[in-house]
């Protein structure tokens, strides 16, 4: 079965089309643009004219891809701006009449879950190693662990790297003291979402969705992003320190032209980097492995069933 679906996120507006058999993704096309709907959102409640336009844009050309590729089934998700916002329902309620596409303004709960669904769709089943699943946003991250393909714990903790950018990073680059606030505040947000047992029993991390796989790409430097590389690819807790070490150092300017990584991402991708070290650090973990299936796979599967 061919199916379509659209993330719209606080960051950035995701499409995958794909064809679906049982628990097989053969992925036909994925496209991911930076639209920074949740801009502004923390100061003033509401989504903003201007990231709803860069949304609905984006949007233009990804219902003209799903209309060409014949899709027998779509979805657009929204997560944690939409759900933030004041005029959420609204701007959800364009995105259903304007685009013809099943509009869901996901929980939390609902949320983690499809990410666990698409993060381990792939892992041996049965493996009953306690994992947990880190999906960086915009707005929130998502944390969720299970094992052998069961969900256990999970939490939509507001900690994004839209969020905590425009609330503690205001130079560029960022001061020490900038860094340290940050950093701060994500560690009280995770022991506060996660109970000290749930991280304490988990083994293995993997991270999904833009800062993860940027930080990876960023790694590997390629020419052109390859999710063949990045997919699996492993970054030890000493790795990440030396990636925000270099980028946190760089003036905007000289981080859009960083190899491996969206220019359109350059603006938060240091606070992602902080957010995926401190999450490591309260799990108690060395390394994280990424994946690129995340959020979309988990509802690709779901609109099949």
């Amino acid at each position: 079965m061919r199916v379509a679906v659209v993330d719209i996120g606080t960051n950035s507006t995701r499409l995958l089309i794909a064809d679906v058999d049982g628990a097989a993704i053969e992925e036909r096309v994925r496209e991911s643009t930076v639209t920074r709907l949740g801009e502004g959102v923390e100061a003033t409640g509401r989504l903003g004219e201007q990231p709803q336009q860069r949304v609905f844009a984006t949007l233009e050309r990804y219902a003209a891809q799903i209309d060409a590729q014949r899709c027998e089934a779509s979805a657009a998700v929204m997560t944690s701006a939409v759900r933030d916002a004041a005029n959420g329902g609204e701007f959800a309620a364009v995105v259903r009449e304007r685009f013809s596409l099943e509009g869901r303004t996901l929980s939390g709960d609902q949320e983690a879950a499809f990410t666990y669904a698409g993060a381990t769709a792939a892992r041996p089943p049965g493996d009953a190693t306690e994992l947990v699943v880190i999906d960086i946003g915009g707005g929130s991250t998502e944390l969720v662990c299970g094992a052998a393909g069961e969900l256990g714990f999970f939490t939509s903790a507001q900690i994004g790297v839209v969020r905590h950018t425009e609330r503690h990073l205001h130079t560029d680059p960022p001061t020490a003291d900038e860094l340290a606030a940050l950093a701060a505040d994500v560690d009280a947000g995770v022991r506060a979402a996660v109970p000290d047992e749930v991280r304490e029993r988990t083994q293995e991390a993997v991270a999904v969705a833009g800062t993860a796989t940027s930080a990876a790409a960023i790694d590997l430097a390629p020419e052109r992003y390859d999710t063949n590389a990045v997919e699996g690819h492993v970054l030890s807790r000493a790795r990440l320190d030396a990636l925000l070490e270099r980028l946190a150092t760089l003036p905007l300017a000289e981080r859009r032209r960083v190899v491996g990584l969206d220019p359109d991402r350059a603006p938060t991708i240091v606070a992602g980097v902080v957010v995926l070290s401190r999450v490591l650090d309260a799990f108690g973990l060395g390394q994280v492995q990424i994946s690129d299936r995340d959020i979309l796979w988990g509802v690709a599967l779901e609109l099949a069933r």
